[in-house]
């Protein structure tokens, strides 16, 4: 076979294989004549398409514009106006910069660009088919600029073949153009899909109204505002609350300097801080906006600039575990009673006051008034105590007490400071206790439904979280001796990660002497961790120790342990008595994070009254 010459390619050919990497899909055109009107300055944008935008796209906006010769540069390769020299690519603020993208578009689609500068009284019309120029003209137009794609890759064939469904195809179109709605909220973007419109969302300066916009309703409510800065690296956004998670990754929304990105350095800090708080194989619903120095980034290394590569990958995962971490400790508050005005009378027999008793409650539990206790308290005129009489008595009593103080902080204190949780008698509490007569799962009754509560996992994690209450503290721990001590070999990297982690190791109730070069014996371990596994929790430590650099906190390891000997723990205990159950779930309700299990399962949820409402499609 003879070796062909070397020759250049001619631009047309050029800008085809160019389009195969910039645009590989009709949501790919769009990101990028998205990408150039927030550049240019936009307040609004409209994007329609049609066939999934095979067949049509157009993107039109209220921009600076072009004149007539930035018009026709535009369209040649490499010609941009974000960049001057190699280093400004160490600076980068804008989206697009490369130069290749409308240049790619048209030589695979019919492509129309409309433009007009503020300053020119007609705009300017470029049309190319398949990279070949077919007019130039003037054109009535609006102030900014909009392009018309038709007909993608009909003059790459081959490339048409790789196009999904419509169906698909749209769906990356909607997805892409929420990301970019999402991101800059205050823009006003409107989508349509063969004349009719899939969402239109107005200026707004609230994050969350955008989520509900594009997103809806379910997704906005399972969201929370987060914010937290750092050594010039700021995070906000909003962060789905413990309980709620996603069967996808689809809802783990990321952007660096309000670009969407895809980013395994920060898809893995979220799945670290949810690692107790989502179950296994579900993800955390997310949209955060992560803001650094431009020069810290590097967003060049992708193409489509899909990706993007930080350079103190380190310093900014730790950040994101420990900002995310601290969030969702702060949604974990003690579940109070509603707020409800109690009315008090004096008891005329022991002469304390004690919550009136409201009558109905003697029918609704077919109790009789006419026993001696209650026909005592409810009948005062026979004690020549009139009802008005009474009323100042008692309002006397809450003011003052014996030594003229005042009794209504005493009061509150008093009501504030009771159980949530009660018995079925309790009508004080907030939830009361039906039945436990499934397994671990026992009912309760609220003001707002029914809550059905597992047993098992609540006791899971209010031990989890004693033992780490346990690890917060800088004492010593006491372990328990091994009957026969484990010998380690290691070699000379893992003999160092052990050594530097061998005081914190022993805070935690480890002994582990050196007794050879490299030879070390394990004396004891923690009383949670059963004693055969000590040894293979050491060596797992140190392999995923040197996995991670070394940035591998001991206290991540232990919460892996602990979540680790719990799972294989499912049957903690069988069988509750009532006292029981009542005194788990307020201790529960107490806890950091009274909604999931260690394993990041449900522990209880709620089904509301207005379900059942909706069941008997009638009131209650």
């Amino acid at each position: 076979m003879v070796m062909a010459k070397i020759r250049i390619l001619p631009d047309r050919v050029a800008n085809q294989i160019a389009a195969g990497e910039v645009v590989e899909r009709p949501a790919a055109v769009v990101k990028e004549l998205i990408e150039n009107s927030i550049d240019a300055g936009a307040t609004k944008i409209e994007i329609e398409f049609r066939n999934g935008g095979k067949s049509y796209l157009r993107v039109e906006d209220d921009g600076e514009g072009m004149n007539p010769d930035q018009a026709l540069l535009c369209l040649e390769r490499h010609a941009t106006s974000k960049i001057r020299m190699a280093k400004d690519l160490d600076q980068i603020q804008t989206f697009g910069f490369r130069g290749e993208a409308l240049p790619s578009i048209s030589s695979v689609s019919r492509f129309t660009l409309r433009t007009r500068i503020k300053s020119n009284p007609e705009g300017s019309e470029i049309l190319i088919n398949g990279g070949r120029m077919i007019h130039v003209k003037e054109c009535g137009m609006p102030v900014g600029t909009r392009i018309e794609v038709a007909h993608l890759f009909n003059s790459v064939p081959v490339r048409r073949k790789f196009l999904k469904t419509e169906v698909t195809e749209s769906s990356h179109i909607i997805h892409l153009s929420k990301l970019y709605a999402l991101s800059h909220p205050e823009i006003t973007f409107s989508l349509i899909e063969g004349g009719r419109t899939l969402f239109h969302s107005p200026r707004s300066s609230e994050l969350l109204d955008r989520v509900k916009e594009t997103f809806g309703k379910g997704l906005a409510d399972s969201l929370a505002y987060l914010e937290a800065s750092d050594e010039g690296i700021k995070l906000s956004g909003l962060l789905g609350k413990p309980g709620f998670s996603r069967p996808s990754r689809k809802e783990m929304i990321f952007f660096v300097n309000r670009r969407p990105i895809e980013s395994k350095t920060i898809a893995y800090a979220l799945l670290e801080a949810y690692h107790t708080f989502a179950p296994k194989g579900r993800f955390p619903p997310a949209v955060l906006f992560l803001d650094l120095d431009p020069s810290l980034v590097d967003v060049n290394i992708h193409p489509a600039k899909r990706e993007i590569r930080f350079r103190e990958e380190i310093k900014v995962r730790t950040f994101l575990i420990e900002s995310i971490l601290q969030k969702i400790k702060s949604f974990s508050d003690q579940i109070t009673p509603p707020e409800k005005e109690i009315k008090m009378e004096k008891d005329l027999i022991s002469g304390e006051l004690v919550p009136k008793i409201d009558p109905q409650a003697f029918a609704r539990y077919k109790i009789s008034d006419s026993g001696n206790n209650f026909k005592t308290i409810l009948n005062p005129t026979e004690l020549n105590l009139t009802e008005r009489t009474r009323e100042e008595v008692i309002e006397n009593e809450l003011r003052k007490d014996k030594k003229g103080e005042d009794l209504s902080e005493t009061l509150e204190n008093s009501f504030s400071s009771r159980d949530v949780v009660g018995l079925k008698s309790d009508l004080n509490a907030t939830w009361r206790l039906i039945d436990h007569s499934y397994g671990n799962m026992a009912i309760f009754n609220t003001s707002e439904g029914i809550v059905l509560f597992h047993c098992n996992a609540a006791l899971e994690r209010i031990r989890f979280e004693q033992l780490e209450d346990c690890f917060t503290n800088n004492e010593k721990k006491e372990g328990q001796s091994l009957l026969l001590p484990e010998s380690i070999e290691l070699d000379g990297v893992d003999t160092n990660f052990l050594k530097n982690s061998m005081i914190q190791l022993e805070n935690f109730g480890f002994e582990i002497e050196e007794f050879g070069r490299n030879f070390f014996r394990i004396e004891a371990c923690p009383t949670w961790l059963d004693p055969e596994e000590a040894k293979l929790f050491i060596l797992d430590f140190i392999d995923l120790s040197r996995e991670s650099g070394a940035d591998r906190k001991i206290e991540v390891h232990i919460k892996e342990a602990l979540i680790k000997q719990l799972s294989k723990k499912r049957e903690i205990k069988k069988g509750y008595s009532e006292t029981e159950i009542v005194q788990l779930a307020n201790e529960l309700l107490r806890s950091r994070n009274p909604y999931t299990c260690p394993q990041g399962r449900p522990i209880y949820f709620e089904l509301p009254i207005r379900d059942f409402e909706n069941r008997f499609r009638r009131k209650l």
